[in-house]
């Protein structure tokens, strides 16, 4: 039997590029219950003000809000709940050593389905100023007027 190995994006961060630099990328698995599950394939999930940090050698996810299961009754759990998240030993000290020294941030981009496990697209973030918003939407909206004008000559 063939596993179906698509990339399903259950929930983007966009937030996440508009208030950072995104360095690099990172793939982690999470720790999940049932009930939590049921509840992303329906899409209820909320990635706007979560961010991860390390605290004893695992790597923890803050503020991922995934609203409760409608028909999980007891078994739902906390929304807010801080989440573990799978990767390998080294992978997590690397990345805590960059956040230590370089003053960088560890925020999730993204969450999908990976086959039939949820993955996390992690990525290492340092802050946007206010001055280079600004500088990042005059390009977008420049790319955007540029683009129109092109389309519409053809």
């Amino acid at each position: 039997m063939a596993k179906n190995t698509g990339k399903k994006v259950i929930a983007p961060n966009k937030k996440a590029y508009h208030d950072y630099f995104v360095l690099e990328t990172f793939e982690a698995g999470i720790e999940l219950c049932g009930t939590e599950v049921k509840s992303l394939r329906a899409g209820a999930v909320n990635l706007k003000d979560c961010y991860c940090t390390v605290v004893r050698g695992e790597m923890i996810a803050h503020g991922i809000h995934i609203s409760p299961y409608e028909q999980g009754n007891i078994y739902n759990r906390d929304p807010l709940r801080d989440r573990r998240l799978l990767m390998h030993k080294r992978e997590i000290l690397r990345l805590a050593g960059k956040v230590a020294r370089e003053g960088l941030t560890l925020i999730p981009l993204s969450l999908y389905f990976s086959g039939s496990r949820v993955k996390v697209e992690l990525g290492l973030c340092k802050g946007k100023k206010l001055y280079d918003k600004r500088d990042a939407a005059a390009e977008k909206s420049a790319k955007r007027d540029i683009e129109r004008a092109t389309r519409g000559k053809e």
